[in-house]
Parts: structure tokens; sequence; C-alpha cells
């Protein structure tokens, strides 16, 4: 679940500070054009990174620099890559550099419409090449017009009695055809010999479009393996319009006929360490003057959002509840030893106040160090007193230490029972009756914070996350660190930002031009709990076997009646009410239009009405 809570103001990083970037950048640059052979990237067809060590050649023009394995070399032919191996040629069908390895296909089958077409390379040795054949290859053998054989690997389609067999059917049966005009041996892929395995007298070409692996090694290549080893890239050097010989290009501009660790090459390295050395010293001193008046301005910046809490404390001192020192904290936390649960803004821990209460300790994270989820979640449960409302016991101010202790839910939050594995029957075993309590009991809650309190409350996070269960299931809304408080006449309210969770933001919190931020805000999220507790699933489910059911709102209007019927889902008579009622208050709740949703009050009536009295609703 992603929370799309505001973040609070951060200090800027300071502006000479960011001329170090570019400083960095330009040392980067002026030491990787010092190469003499820069690494080239390119293309050709569906291959989209031949580089270093393969490298891309003219069809005509073989004689240019170019960095690379002389033997790597891939001509781009009618957009499509091909490699050579000794006078054979192959389609290059990827290359992955993080396994050396680079796939490649026969380029007569690929190139043919042919579905039954005669193989004409064989097996390449690669004792010449820096190329080995991969642990994933297999041998597929094609016996052509032999005088006798095994007719159940006869292929009639490459003509009288020819034959594909694999290793292993030829190990099996201990037979090879004889007398035959020609034998040929392609590598292929071992996991598509087994899926063809049956069929493969007429399905080889299948096989062979999928090619074969060849993993490549500068150890193979001894020549590359010592240029490589000093530093170098091994590639051709174009000595004239007819000659390239091979070359180690070296990271300091030189170009060097073995490898990279000549005199001149030290001397050259020698010079450029220098410059690195004094150029690292220089940005380092630079780095370190800039930092201190980072460090200086963030020192004031803290200070003063400090004093802006000490300041709220002050001016609410009779309403606030008790001030624990950190020391108080981590005693009844037991030094944080029991974690419950982490949230946007803080970790949860349980604790155990002298008296034995219980409770849960919510530590804020020093980065949010402005204080406004801290005096949020202060200002706007020290107003409230309520059953549904959770209590908050006391909190923690201590420089960049906060924390707030609230009292102790044995059942945690409602998220864990409503998306429970149905398999499981937790659902099942908190029942529809207590669901429907739930239900009620945090519409209680929110008409209290929108018209029982001193001044109006909306909470703007309103979620199964944020719903907490006591020892008997009753609800408390917890997580006041996006609320707004408001005068209790004034209904529009104002907002910077977006705030709140995906899938339970109001969409007038998005996009003001559907209507204005209100109360019904929080109606809007309150609908979306309800259906998701009605549902027993996200609202939002993309896991779902039925496309139409992905959002559990438009599906349920469609099929409201059968999903209520008895003995669907294990509903009674009873219980079937009750859960047509939470979907239909539900889909009152979610509708898109600010005004055509229900206040907190009006919801109230209809849990406390019958079923049918409630009217269908648009379509959401």
């Amino acid at each position: 679940m992603l929370d799309a809570k505001p973040p609070p103001s951060s200090l800027p990083l300071p502006i000479p500070l960011l001329f170090l970037v570019p400083l960095f950048s330009i040392a980067a640059v002026s030491f990787a054009s010092d190469y003499a052979c820069q690494e080239l990237s390119t293309s050709c067809g569906s291959v989209t990174n031949i580089t270093y060590p393969f490298w891309l050649a003219n069809d005509t023009d073989e004689h240019f620099t170019h960095c690379g394995y002389p033997d790597f070399k891939v001509i781009c032919r009618d957009n499509t890559p091909i490699l050579s191996l000794a006078t054979d040629s192959y389609t290059v069908i990827y290359i992955d550099y993080d396994r050396r390895i680079i796939s490649l296909a026969d380029a007569d089958i690929l190139g043919s419409a042919d579905t039954c077409p005669r193989v004409r390379h064989n097996l390449t040795s690669l004792t010449n090449f820096s190329l080995a054949y991969a642990p994933s290859d297999a041998n597929l053998t094609f016996y052509f017009n032999c005088s006798d054989g095994l007719t159940e690997y006869m292929s009639p389609c490459l003509g009288k009695k020819s034959f594909v067999l694999t290793d292993e059917m030829i190990e099996n049966n201990s037979f090879v055809p004889h007398n035959c005009e020609a034998v040929i041996v392609a590598p292929v892929l071992q996991e598509y010999l087994k899926s063809y395995q049956y069929e493969l007298a007429n399905r080889f070409r299948e096989v062979l479009h999928e090619g074969f692996e060849l993993n490549w090694s500068a150890s193979t290549n001894t020549t590359c393996s010592h240029c490589e080893q000093s530093g170098g890239w091994c590639g051709l050097n174009k000595t004239s319009s007819t000659t390239s010989v091979f070359s180690c290009f070296c990271s300091d501009g030189r170009t060097a006929s073995y490898n990279c660790s000549g005199s001149q090459g030290k001397k050259k390295k020698k010079k450029l360490k220098g410059t690195v050395a004094g150029l690292t010293l220089g940005c380092f001193t630079l780095l370190c003057l800039f930092l201190c008046v980072y460090i200086l301005r963030s020192r004031k910046h803290h200070e003063k959002n400090e004093q802006g809490v000490e300041g709220f404390l002050l001016r609410y001192g009779s309403l606030v509840p008790k001030r624990y020192k950190y020391s108080e904290i981590k005693r009844m936390t037991s030094s944080f030893s029991n974690k419950l649960g982490q949230g946007g803004y803080g970790t949860v821990f349980k604790g155990t106040l002298k008296d034995g209460h219980l409770v849960a300790v919510k530590v804020l994270s020093e980065t949010k160090g402005n204080g406004e989820e801290f005096i949020n979640e202060v200002a706007s449960i020290s107003r409230t007193s309520h059953v549904n409302i959770v209590s908050l016991l006391g909190f923690c101010l201590e420089g960049p230490k906060r924390a707030l202790v609230y009292d102790f839910m044995p059942n945690g939050s409602l998220e864990q029972f409503i998306y429970a594995d149905k398999s499981k029957t937790e659902t099942q075993n908190l029942g529809w009756e207590k669901l429907y309590e739930i239900a009620v009991g945090v519409a209680r809650g929110l008409e209290y914070l929108h018209r029982g309190c001193n001044t109006r409350i909306v909470h703007f996070d309103i979620k199964p996350h944020n719903i907490l269960l006591d020892q008997d299931f009753h609800p408390k809304i917890s997580d006041f660190g996006l609320a707004k408080i408001c005068p209790p006449k004034v209904s529009v309210i104002s907002m910077a930002a977006a705030r709140g969770t995906f899938g339970y933001i109001a969409p007038e919190v998005v996009t003001r031009s559907i209507g204005a931020v209100s109360s019904k805000s929080d109606v809007y999220s309150y609908g979306m709990m309800v259906l998701e507790m009605a549902g027993g699933r996200k609202n939002l489910d993309a896991g779902v076997e039925n496309p139409s059911e992905i959002y559990f709102p438009h599906w349920i209007y469609d099929n409201l009646t059968k999903y209520c019927e008895v003995g669907i889902s294990g509903l009674t008579s009873e219980t079937g009410e009750v859960a047509r009622k939470m979907i239909m208050v539900g889909l009152w709740c979610i509708q898109v239009n600010p005004e055509n949703r229900p206040s907190m009050s009006k919801v109230l009536e209809m849990w406390e009405g019958s079923t049918g009295k409630l009217e269908m609703p648009p379509r959401p």
C-alpha cells in the first residue's frame, strides 16, 4: 500500500554545493575522453546492445579501428546481425553480457520459409575462437538418404530414408543409420529438444529456430587476456586502407601493440594520478566548506521547528496529555524490543506503564523534523473524547526524538481480518454481525469528529490499517498525522497538496474540478473501506480470475443480488441483509460528486434504518 502523505518541508541543498556535481562530471568526461578507442554500443535489427567485446563492422569495409575481440565481428546485413564461425554464418538472437552468453541460430534456417529446411551447416569447431559451447547446448544429427534406419525417426520431408536423431536417441538405441549421403550435426538447446522429442521428424525447424548458446571468455584469447589484465581494451587498429593490426587501447590514450604496462604508460599514469589527486583534494576541500555551511543552516532550521513545536505545547498546555522523557519511553518499551508495526511516519512498539497498563508507543522518524505530523496528532486527539477514537496517553519531545503513547489495542488493526485468506476462515470467524458493528462504530467516530467536538476534524486517512480493535473488537480510529482542524462553521477545506492513501483518497482531493474538499472526503474513504469489509478483498485486485471482478465496486454493483443470496458465501437470510446494507451504504459513500455522498450523520441513519428503505445509488 502506498501512502500519498505530503512530505515535510526539507532544507534545500546549498547552491554552491550543486556546482560540485558538474565539476565531478567534467572530470569524469575528461578522463573518459583519453581513451584512444571509445566503447560503442550499437544496434542492428532487434539486437540493440552490440558492444565490447563484440563490434559492429561494415559489410564492405573490414579495415577500420575498433575495440573488440578480432573474431567477434558482427555484420549488419539487411538489418540482421550476422556472426561468422569459420565459413558458416549465424544470426545473432541476443547477447547477455552478465552471463557472457551469445545466442545464435543458423542464418539459412531463419531466412527460409520452408517448414522442412535442409541443414547445411555442420557442427563448427571453436578451437580457434574465444567462444565455447554452453552447457545448455545439445547435438541434433541429420542423416540424409541412408540405406537403412529406424522408421520411427525417419523424416520423409527431407528425402528418402532421412533421419533426425538426438544423442540420447542414438545412445538408447545403439543404432546409427548406415550408408548415408550426408551427416550434419547441428547445435541446439536441450530444453527445446525435450519439448519436441516425439515430433522431431517433422518439427525440427522450430528447434533450430531457437538457436544455441555460446560462452565467451578472454582466457581463451591469450592476447586479449594480457591486454585486459593491464587495464586496456583489445581491438584492431587501422594502419592503411587495406590493413588492420591487433592493438591494446590503453586508458591513458596510448595504443600499445601488446599490453598497457610499458614505461611510457607508467609515466603518463603517474602524471594522471597527480592530476587526479590535486583535483580530488580541491574538490574535497570545497565539499567540506559547503558541508559546514549546510550543517549550520540545517541546525538553525531544526531549532526553528523545535521552537514551533514547543510554542504549540505552551499554547495548549492544559489540553495536551502527559509529557514523558525519552528515557521513560525506552524503559516502558524495554528499549524498543517488541515491534508492532511500521508506518509512513514512524515505528510502533508495545510497552507497559509503571502501573502495568499496556500501551502502544509510536516513535516518529527523526527525518520528519518539521513537526507537522507530531502537532497534527497531538492537537487532533487532545481535542477528542469518544469511545471510537483512540486515546492519546502521552508524548515525548526531546530534540529530534519524538514519540506518542496510546492505549494498546490487543486485536491490532482491521486490515488483518478483512484481507485474510478465506481458506483460513478468519473473516468468517469475525462474522457479518461483528463487521456490521465495526462499520457502525467507525461511522460514529467520524460523525463525532465532523460534528460532535468543539472543532471540526477531517481525518484524511481512513483505511482498515488505521482502524484499531480492542479486546472486544470495538473499533478505534487512529493515526491523525494527516488530519486538518477547522472551525465548526467552515465546510470547505483549503489544501496545498493531496493527502491520504491511494485507493482511499477522494477524487476531489486529487482533482479540485470535481468538487470542494470537505468532510465528505472522509465519507468517500469510509465507503471504500466498508466495501472492502463486505468483499473481504482489496477494491482493486488484479489477481482475480475474472477480469470483470478486478474493480470490486463495479462488479458488486452489477452482481449485488447474486452476491447476497442465501447460501452464497455462507450467508443466511439475516446475514444476507447485513451484507446488502453494507454494500449499499458503501456504494452511496463512494459517489464521485461529493454532493451526492451522504454526511456521516446520514450514514448513521442508513445503518439504523431497514435495508428496504435504502434506494440503490447511481453506479460508481
